[in-house]
């Protein structure tokens, strides 16, 4: 999908009937082809499954070409430093019309469809709406779906191809999608997901997406999301192990708050977190909190975590035993595992160390990987204790931070309408 994504795109016929696609656009989808590859792996890891592959995932050639291709695109755009998105002098991207800024401002909004338990709206269930809004013949105009404050126990999925989605809700307090899916129930990490989100251009606005697993269930996602140039705005992200997997593509976050344990942010996105919560929560006896786990596998890869403007806290079950809780920033999951913190509130419930290897004595990653913290305050801001590794830096000017704001580091100035909560389109 994304290889064929990318060669459409380069073509020199794109134009006939189909946008040719920038450099940055190519490079992103090529990451997520590498990723896709990854993640098939780790599913057959996942069920103790050895002896079944899929032949694309089987064939390291495959692998080896998506490297290749990563690294000459990779030299491109290093040389053209160009994006695949504008903003307008507003600083609105350009795949957020008009309309979609009114509606993210709206309190209330006219929706194609309704949902609502109590039986008032089109449907009872948000997966009903979804489908049939994955039914409608053209895909490019943006689709409502209003979802009722309620809980909707169910596991919802927005599938490739069905672009365009919005789901609004009375909430974060209010709609609550939630699922206790988990790998030890007999799940991959990736179906385990409360909601999973794959067609283009997904906005979420007010909404609780759950994971109820429990911490003994081991990874148990609430939100996976690989939607290229999504957005969620005032939305809740709440499991254990494993919350919040950002799997691929381009993604934004903005006044989220994010509930976990052990690596609860994680996957391959290039995401950005704006003026979120992020909250490590109580873990299992003789845990570790980790708030995330980013998994860039190759050097080209134009992914990674950044968490800007933000705030990390301990949720109210870690406060009476934060003392005897580790809680770390980040942990290399693969090898060039890439996570910055931009001008971020870091309460003391984090280590002064910051930052955690894999497991306990392990090299892997550390000279490889790239985590990097900048004007960051609060009690456990200071970098005086901070680990000594080749690939952990303090970044002292801000052109280096900046290439992992929103304006630069998802191609483009991905922010929302004015809520009265200062920002600025940088640092």
């Amino acid at each position: 999908m994304q290889l064929n994504r990318t060669l459409q795109g380069v073509s020199s016929k794109a134009g006939v009937g189909r946008k040719r696609c920038t450099d940055f656009d190519a490079q992103t989808w090529l990451s997520t082809a590498l990723t896709n590859t990854e993640t098939c792996r780790r599913g057959s890891s996942d069920l103790n499954v050895s002896d079944f592959i899929t032949p694309i995932v089987s064939n390291t050639k495959i692998s080896h070409l998506i490297r290749n291709c990563l690294a000459v695109n990779g030299a491109f755009l290093t040389a053209r430093k160009n994006d695949s998105t504008t903003g307008d002098a507003r600083g609105f991207p350009t795949w957020v019309s008009g309309k979609e800024r009114r509606l993210l401002q709206l309190q209330s909004v006219r929706a194609n469809l309704l949902v609502a338990k109590d039986g008032s709206g089109h449907f009872k269930t948000v997966q009903a709406a979804i489908d049939v809004a994955g039914r409608r013949k053209v895909t490019s105009g943006r689709f409502v779906i209003y979802v009722k404050r309620g809980i909707y126990q169910e596991n919802i999925n927005v599938l490739l191809n069905n672009d365009n989605i919005m789901l609004v809700g009375d909430g974060m307090r209010f709609t609550i999608i939630t699922g206790g899916r988990s790998v030890k129930g007999g799940y991959t990490t990736y179906s385990s997901a409360t909601a999973g989100i794959e067609g283009l251009h997904f906005i979420a606005k007010g909404i609780a997406f759950r994971n109820t697993a429990g911490p003994a269930k081991g990874q148990a996602v609430a939100l996976r999301s690989s939607s290229d140039l999504s957005v969620f705005y005032r939305c809740s992200i709440e499991g254990y192990q494993d919350t919040l997997m950002v799997h691929s593509q381009r993604q934004f976050y903005r006044e989220c708050y994010i509930y976990g344990t052990v690596d609860f942010i994680f996957g391959n996105a290039a995401v950005v977190f704006q003026n979120c919560l992020i909250l490590p929560r109580r873990p299992l006896k003789g845990q570790a909190n980790v708030i995330t786990a980013q998994g860039r596998t190759d050097l080209f890869q134009n992914t990674g975590i950044s968490i800007h403007n933000s705030i990390i806290l301990p949720a109210p079950d870690l406060k009476p035993v934060v003392r005897s809780v580790k809680t770390y920033m980040g942990r290399p999951w693969m090898k060039y595992s890439r996570t910055v913190v931009l001008k971020t509130y870091i309460d003391s419930v984090v280590s002064p160390v910051g930052w955690s290897p894999w497991t306990k004595g392990s090299t892997y990653g550390l000279d490889t990987l790239f985590y990097a913290e900048y004007k960051n305050i609060g009690p456990a801001s200071s970098t005086r204790w901070r680990v000594r590794w080749k690939g952990f830096h303090v970044l002292s000017k801000s052109s280096d931070a900046s290439a992992f704001t929103v304006g630069k580091f998802i191609a483009g100035t991905a922010w929302l309408p004015s809520t009265g909560i200062p920002f600025t389109l940088e640092l």
